[in-house]
């Protein structure tokens, strides 16, 4: 008989908002390799972060027990790897998201290798060598991509020698190479003495070979324990948990002032060459996305994407060092930051990480009106009513009085994407934007960018999934990362 290692036993949460529609049941046994799988905002995360003990409990306890029946605390038996922990290693209180590009503007920047220090040499050097990070480690932590910070998140996890492993949404953020070495090394992983692995997953089609069980979420319920393959085969449970929705008429969203704002050319770039300290980023890169352009940005994790885009967006200030114009416009000419941002709705996960504020989802959306990471001018009526009216479209005005910070990582998403669209602008750049949604929610977001975009808006689109690029998208710049 398999010993549990975990168990999740009639558990409610104190608080009304932490819980699921009937008390939680729940275990992880040995041999056991879960998935839990569901839609946005269904409980996945919740789940997990009952079962870490994150919740003070009315009823009911999560029990962790070792070999020998001892009780053990869940902390010295489970570590979790999400988006969100990437917090805990970028000091997001005293530093600001354009400070990657702000060389010499850093506050005591770790090096990567610095937060290994204590680490067992050889199974660090083992876990470097199986994820292939071995140029990561003398770099500065805020100078990862997303991908490299989620890679170097789930070594650190292992370094501790965990009983059990939980990663949330683990292949977003990461190019196809790494998903397939992911795949490759959580096989690998799974095969180790003592060790189960849990995923949290917002697409079925991520579930690897290696996983055996999946518990399906939605609504704050647990719908089924199956074995993989009997959830696979049952498509009616599939469809139950992703219900296709249509999405509504943009063209009667009301829009924000008119604009008569006509130019040649979003971005013209010529000769552009980035280069922090003996590392060169991008050398010698010409690009032209001209009014109505739709673009995919496409390169490995780490060949310089979001370094290109801050350029574009007036977050970089080596800007002024290259040959660049926008809206027609050379910079340094004596145009503010902020006439560049108006023209441009923006999101990257790099925005999202260092979007940490406690307001309401309603003033993050009303955001966008003004180019900040906080609501600092309060949205007049008519902007107001336009930012419901794009969230009705994003289907989140439920969470329009609800805190930012007590919502998931994927209706966060939906929110800051929201932000994009309530000012009209001209130029989408849009950095991985379907970052944790789920398949439907993938699905209604890259209609509404089509439908938004149609001829007049100019269009950078970045992801590392050929799938999601946006059947309007007609041409492609490919970034090759500099040795």
């Amino acid at each position: 008989m398999k010993r549990t290692l975990i168990e999740i036993k009639n558990a409610v949460p104190r608080l009304d908002n932490f819980r699921f529609c009937k008390p939680i049941d729940w275990s992880v046994k040995e041999g056991e390799h879960w998935a839990i799988v569901g839609s946005n905002g269904g409980g996945k995360t919740l789940l997990t972060d009952i079962l870490l003990g994150k919740f003070a409990l009315k009823s009911g306890e999560v029990i962790c027990k070792g070999s020998k029946g001892e009780v053990l605390p869940v902390s010295s038996v489970v570590k979790s790897v999400a988006f969100r922990d990437i917090y805990g290693i970028i000091d997001t209180q005293n530093s600001y998201y354009q400070q990657r590009w702000n060389k010499g503007d850093e506050q005591d920047v770790p090096l990567v290798k610095e937060l290994v220090l204590n680490a067992d040499p050889q199974w660090l050097n083992t876990l470097i060598e199986w994820f292939g990070i071995e140029e990561l480690m003398n770099k500065e932590v805020n100078m990862l991509s997303s991908g490299e910070l989620r890679k170097f998140l789930i070594v650190r996890s292992l370094l501790t020698k965990p009983r059990i492993l939980i990663l949330d949404n683990p292949f977003i953020g990461l190019d196809a190479a790494s998903r397939t070495v992911l795949n490759e090394l959580l096989v690998r992983l799974s095969e180790l003495d003592n060790l189960q692995i849990v995923l949290v997953l917002s697409n079925p089609s991520d579930i690897p070979e290696m996983v055996t069980d999946v518990l399906s979420v939605k609504d704050k319920t647990i719908c089924s324990s199956l074995s993989r393959q009997d959830f696979i085969n049952d498509k009616l449970l599939v469809e139950e948990l992703f219900p296709n929705v249509e999405v509504g008429k943009l063209d009667s969203l009301k829009n924000s002032e008119k604009n008569d704002f006509t130019f040649e050319n979003a971005a013209v770039l010529k000769n552009i060459h980035i280069k922090y300290g003996a590392r060169t980023i991008l050398k010698g890169l010409d690009w032209t996305v001209k009014n109505g352009d739709k673009w995919a940005l496409l390169g490995v994790n780490g060949s310089g994407k979001s370094t290109l885009l801050s350029l574009i967006c007036g977050d970089n200030p080596q800007a002024y060092a290259n040959d660049i114009t926008l809206f027609d416009r050379k910079r340094g000419t004596g145009e503010s930051i902020w006439d560049i941002k108006k023209r441009i709705g923006y999101i990257s996960p790099e925005m999202h990480l260092y979007y940490l504020k406690n307001v309401k989802c309603l003033d993050v959306v009303g955001s966008g009106f003004f180019d900040t990471i906080g609501l600092y001018r309060k949205c007049n009526s008519e902007q107001e009513e336009i930012a419901l009216q794009w969230m009705e479209l994003f289907r989140i005005e439920h969470l329009k009085d609800t805190s930012f910070l007590n919502i998931s990582s994927g209706e966060q998403r939906l929110v800051l994407l929201a932000r994009v669209f309530v000012k009209n602008p001209d130029l989408l750049i849009l950095d991985e934007p379907l970052h944790g949604l789920d398949i439907i929610n993938k699905k209604r977001v890259k209609e509404i960018i089509e439908k938004f975009c149609g001829k007049d808006k100019s269009l950078i689109y970045v992801t590392h999934y050929e799938n999601e690029i946006p059947d309007i998208v007609d041409k492609r710049m490919i970034l090759v990362k500099n040795e």
